[in-house]
């Protein structure tokens, strides 16, 4: 019937009716070869039969006939212990549904791959039999993923806190968020972002579904964990630019030294929050980027802010910069700025950069260029000086030009000489004195009749020519008063046969008197003086000074006799005092003198 009929219905009757186990095993085996498994596991059933379990399990799997093979692996554990019958019963328990013998075997004794076929029904999406296998052996992280999959959140969260890694945290996290849990999603997401590596993904996935406030409340909460790291600290202060912009700079201030400066102030200068990013910069030491910052952003510009970093900048550049800048933006407080920068720049080509900004620039930085005039440089000299003439402030020019000579003087005095008001004129003359163009300061102070200029610049020069001039001058234009006062104060370079000449041409005899007064006065006391001098001395001083050479010389003050220094043929020479008596025999002992040698007596005159 079953090997040469192949009538295999009438085999079964005729294996029924014989009710053999031989029978019933060849009558399986034939089904089993003919592709009927469920005739065939129920004769393998009846011949009590579990020799071709590998067969028929892959048969019953083709067929997925799951209901009719768990009878036939249950009679095979009865006399065989292997791996396959154990993981297929398992399977076809999850396939059937039948979760509660499914959980009592996996609880009870099997050598079944357990893990094997529990990812092989997590695969199928079998996941109430999935949750009850990974139970069963404690694999928490894939028995969170089947809670996530059951819609069990609570669940999943305990699963994931007993598997405690970031992988399964994570999943947890985004599925209890697409859920809307988001609660157990903050609770997950806390111990996510304990590792830095997976920040970014969590702050995309919370972004990409549209929760900014969660994404900002899970990293507010972060703040206070015991291992809250750089990270946290630094994508909330970038959160805070993009969704709170309120916040970003109490967090800069509060967290400065957790942040990671670079990362927040690129985040601020795209959101355009300039302020906070100013104050990471100073607190950085970034002083250039704080300067450079404030003078192209306006809203972030603090004018102490400024002066604090302006001075503390490495690049000298950018001072010059921010002189420009305030010029432009802020000239009010311009002087105030360069109070500050004073020690730090080239004040010559500060006032060049004033110069090249406009005349009203030159006047702004007028007192800054009175603060540093005590250097002394051309550029700052000279610029004062003009705003000093435009001004038409002629005592502040003069102080200017007396305390400080650096400057294009004959250029000056150019410039003046030719001025509207006669004190500037003045100046001019005043100049060309300092510069000792005796004729030009002369000639400068003629044309104003500033006679009194004349007279002093002359005096001054010593040239008796120019004196002469300035005299006959005066004749000519019968200035006599100032030919009087030009006499009395050049008195010592006035020659008195030109006085007498001048004054007797013109018939000025009462305005020389006091020039020839004054001249014999002097004559007379320089004669007394000199006869003073000349006049001959007492006898009795003239005898203390003699006597006095001698004591200096070998006397009676050095101690040594003239015969131990060198006898009488070593005398030394007298030496007559001019003008006086000849005392040569002073001192000669008892008054002998050497044979041939006579006192002088004569009057030496």
């Amino acid at each position: 019937l079953v090997d040469y009929m192949k009538d295999l219905e009438r085999a079964k009757t005729y294996a029924s009716q014989v009710d053999k186990k031989p029978v019933w095993s060849k009558l399986g085996k034939a089904q089993l070869e003919e592709k009927c498994p469920a005739d065939a596991i129920e004769s393998y059933i009846n011949a009590e039969d579990p020799s071709d379990y590998v067969a028929v399990c892959a048969e019953a799997r083709d067929a997925e006939i799951w209901t009719e093979l768990i009878p036939y692996l249950l009679m095979a554990r009865k006399t065989i212990q292997e791996n396959v019958l154990d993981t297929e019963l398992i399977y076809a328990y999850a396939k059937t549904n039948r979760l509660t013998d499914l959980e009592k075997f996996v609880n009870g004794p099997n050598v079944a791959n357990i893990q094997g076929i529990g990812d092989r029904c997590f695969d199928e999406a079998l996941y109430n039999a999935a949750k009850i296998i990974f139970t069963s052996i404690n694999n928490n992280s894939k028995l969170a993923l089947c809670h996530i999959h059951l819609e069990e959140y609570r669940d999943a969260v305990a699963a994931a806190g007993k598997a405690n890694n970031v992988s399964t945290w994570k999943a947890v996290c985004f599925a209890c968020l697409r859920a809307g849990e988001f609660r157990l999603a903050s609770q997950c997401g806390l111990e996510v972002i304990k590792y830095p590596d997976h920040l970014d993904e969590v702050v995309s996935y919370y972004s990409d579904l549209g929760h900014f406030t969660h994404l900002v409340s899970l990293f507010e909460q972060g703040l206070g964990l015991e291992d809250a790291h750089i990270g946290i600290f630094t994508e909330l202060g970038i959160l805070y630019t993009k969704h709170v912009p309120e916040k970003v700079m109490e967090h800069c201030k509060v967290f400065f030294s957790k942040l990671n400066v670079s990362k927040v102030v690129r985040a601020c200068e795209r959101a355009r929050l300039f302020s906070p990013a100013v104050y990471l910069y100073m607190q950085n030491k970034e002083f250039d980027n704080a300067v450079k910052i404030m003078m192209e952003r306006a809203p972030a510009f603090e004018h102490e802010l400024f002066l604090d970093a302006i001075v503390k900048v490495r690049n000298a550049e950018i001072m010059y910069k921010a002189v420009q800048f305030y010029l432009s933006m802020h000239p009010n407080q311009f002087t105030r700025l360069m109070e500050v920068m004073e020690p730090h720049v080239d004040h010559s080509r500060v006032v060049n950069q004033l110069r090249r900004t406009g005349d009203w620039a030159l006047q702004l930085g007028q007192t800054y260029m009175q603060n540093v005039q005590g250097a002394n440089l051309s550029a700052v000299n000279e610029a004062l000086n003009e705003l000093y003439i435009e001004d038409e402030d002629y005592e502040s020019l003069r102080k200017s030009i007396d305390r400080f000579n650096n400057y294009n003087m004959i250029a000056l005095a150019q410039k003046l000489s030719s001025h509207e008001l006669l004190e500037f004129r003045r100046i001019s003359a005043y100049v060309y004195r300092q510069n000792k163009k005796w004729n030009q300061s002369i000639e400068l102070s003629k044309n104003d009749r500033m006679w009194k200029d004349c007279i002093d610049t002359a005096n001054e020069s010593a040239d008796s020519e120019i004196i002469e001039n300035l005299l006959r001058f005066f004749c000519e234009t019968s200035e006599k008063e100032c030919f009087c006062a030009a006499l009395y104060t050049c008195y010592a370079h006035v020659s008195p046969d030109v006085a007498l000449e001048l004054g007797w041409i013109n018939g000025y005899h009462n305005y020389i008197m006091p020039f020839f007064i004054q001249t014999f006065k002097h004559t007379a006391d320089r004669l007394k003086a000199l006869e003073a001098k000349t006049k001959p001395k007492t006898e009795e001083k003239a005898e203390n000074e003699i006597a006095g050479t001698y004591g200096g010389l070998n006397g009676f003050n050095s101690g040594m006799l003239m015969i131990g220094n060198g006898g009488m043929d070593t005398m030394a020479p007298i030496m007559p005092h001019q003008g006086g008596i000849d005392m040569s025999g002073f001192g000669v002992p008892n008054g002998v003198y050497p044979q041939g040698a006579l006192p002088n007596m004569g009057m030496g005159m």
